[in-house]
């Protein structure tokens, strides 16, 4: 695996993608640490967070605000429909399924959240108020070059 010297070789470009992603571990691995007290990963505390904004949702629709393809949210929703903190039920017709956050959901939400609160204070601390506000700006930009399924450029 490259190194970091190695990503800033002017020889040799560095990828977007790949920088983005190990950012994206590196962070994700920050506030997991910080959460675990709370017994929630980063991408269950996202989704319980998500469902208590906008309610109840489609399985699609849920999918699609997280950006995640339909496997990757059932794998990250069974572990909380199995402790009760969601519900999966079916939809308005029998080809739908519908998602809810719980009462416990939203206890545990409301558990976890000082933890969320000291990993955002971390973030912010080490890059700074302007550069973290910067950084949520940009990240922004990039989830809006997700395309809408059928939109890919070449």
């Amino acid at each position: 695996m490259p190194t970091a010297a190695a990503e800033t070789n002017t020889a040799v470009p560095p990828c977007v993608c790949g920088r983005l992603r190990r950012a994206s571990r590196a962070l994700t691995q920050l506030y997991d640490d910080l959460l675990a007290p709370s017994g929630l990963r980063i991408t269950q505390f996202s989704l319980l967070r998500t469902l208590a904004a906008r309610g109840p949702q489609r399985m699609s629709d849920l999918a699609a605000a997280a950006l995640l393809d339909r496997t990757a949210l059932s794998r990250t929703l069974e572990p909380l429909a199995g402790l009760g903190l969601v519900r999966i039920a079916a939809g308005r017709d029998a080809r739908t399924r519908e998602v809810t956050l719980t009462r416990a959901g939203a206890a545990a939400l409301a558990r976890a959240t000082p933890h969320w609160e000291r990993a955002q204070a971390c973030v912010a601390r080490q890059l700074g108020a302007q550069q973290s506000q910067a950084l949520i700006g940009l990240l922004r930009e990039v989830e809006a070059l997700h395309p809408a399924p059928g939109q890919l450029t070449k």
